[in-house]
């Protein structure tokens, strides 16, 4: 009973902190966007296809272009 002085006490300090440590990272913008940071990853790769596919078209071209 007496270890219930204690731990009470403790818990409601946890507590409190847990719900400050939430507020503050609600305020400062950590939940704004959740969902671009998880999609960018995807736009990167399309667009980097995109360009090794003209930079194949390019190399193409060119060696068309070049006289034999």
């Amino acid at each position: 009973m007496e270890s219930l002085y204690l731990l009470i006490p403790i818990s409601v300090i946890f507590i409190v902190i847990a719900i400050r440590l939430f507020f503050w990272a609600v305020n400062s913008g950590q939940y704004d966007d959740l969902d671009s940071e998880g999609e960018r990853i995807l736009f990167d790769q399309a667009s980097s296809v995109d360009e090794l596919e003209q930079l194949e078209t390019l190399d193409k071209k060119e060696q068309l272009d070049k006289p034999q």
